[in-house]
């Protein structure tokens, strides 16, 4: 499958692609190789001053443009693999339903469609739910749903922060990659092996990915020395992975689509293997249910999204059916609401689970 460079073209930018210019654009793409890479790093790598990078870095924050959080590992928030559902609502009743289902802390991610379904979201049973109930229940009773279809995720091949907006060069990349946390250390398993010290940094780790051990140490009470052993702890074993929220349509990604492809079963691994490697893919998920890849991609324009399919699935005779909705509205991502391009409130459902 071919894998294009991707550039940013400025010329026939739209209006909110022109919020950011060149230098933002070279922070966006710098923080997400490596989200918690130091002011003055960053600076030396983009042969700007400390105080530039800065100053843009607090511009993009304050807008509601940009944000770096933490993603915590499944086995610390929920009780089994996520789900992805495809809803059908009655006519003219989509958006009523979306505010609706917004009301659940499990929903993860909610893109109003069009195609085979109207709403798309991902659903994570979070410590405490019931998810059976959830799936057969709560979400189908939501009046002006007409049908709901979920689908197990087996295997989660690429993840949001994954995504890259590729504008810097190699070696700007490699020295970017030194200031990036490794795991180092065993994953954990479950949230009852983390310490209160642990769980209370985690929980200020996910709403600031770029906290610094004295902030956390200010907040807890505790020494700056004991602060930055616990962050690096919970960066070295996976528990809380850094990630930057920003909308692709601000990167000059404006349209989103899902794909649910029917494919092989032997075909399966080397499919998500190159679709986790093309520029367009947010998530690719292996599932069960009537598909067997889910590839969630973004794109410049409808004609990006039909090379995909034409010439990037084409090429894989294993792929026997294409299923495809394109987002209309992204209503939240990763638990945080998104009013248009701007970045609003996260979900109140902390790491432990959501309150009782």
């Amino acid at each position: 499958m071919a894998s294009p460079t991707v550039t940013t073209r400025r010329s026939s930018a739209r209006p909110e692609e022109r919020l950011l210019d060149d230098v933002d654009l070279d922070l966006v793409a710098a923080l997400q190789v490596a989200p918690r890479t130091p002011v003055n790093a960053l600076a030396d790598v983009l042969d700007s001053s400390p105080s530039t990078i800065a100053r843009r870095l607090s511009r993009l924050r304050d807008d509601r443009l940009l944000r770096v959080v933490g993603r915590v590992d499944w086995p610390l928030i929920t009780t089994e693999n996520p789900r992805q559902v495809w809803i059908k609502c009655a006519p003219g009743r989509s958006e009523e339903v979306a505010r609706r289902i917004l009301e659940l802390p499990e929903v993860q991610t909610l893109l109003l469609t069009t195609g085979s379904a109207d709403i798309y979201c991902s659903v994570y049973p979070l410590l405490g739910t019931d998810i059976f109930d959830l799936l057969t229940n709560r979400l189908p009773a939501i009046e002006g749903i007409v049908s709901t279809e979920s689908q197990l995720v087996l295997r989660a091949h690429t993840m949001g922060q994954s995504w890259r907006l590729h504008r810097l060069t190699e070696e700007q990349t490699g020295h970017l990659r030194e200031h990036a946390v490794q795991v180092t250390r065993d994953r954990l398993t479950s949230p009852g092996q983390l310490s209160d010290l642990e769980e209370r940094t985690l929980d200020l780790m996910v709403a600031n990915g770029r906290i610094p051990a004295a902030d956390i140490a200010r907040e807890l009470g505790v020494s700056r020395s004991t602060a930055y052993r616990t962050s690096q702890s919970l960066l070295e074993c996976g528990a809380l992975v850094p990630r930057v929220e920003i909308e692709p349509t601000l990167l000059g990604f404006p349209l989103n689509a899902l794909m649910a492809l029917t494919v092989l079963p032997q075909a399966i691994p080397g499919l998500l293997d190159t679709l986790g490697g093309h520029p367009s893919a947010r998530h690719v998920s292996m599932v069960a249910g009537s598909a067997s890849v889910i590839h969630y991609g973004v794109f410049r324009d409808e004609e990006d999204l039909a090379r995909f399919i034409t010439t990037d699935l084409g090429a894989f005779p294993a792929v026997t059916t294409v299923n495809t909705c394109v987002g209309v509205r992204v209503l939240r991502r990763h638990w945080t609401a998104r009013d248009g391009v701007r970045l609003g409130e996260r979900v109140d459902a902390p790491p432990s689970g959501p309150a009782p």
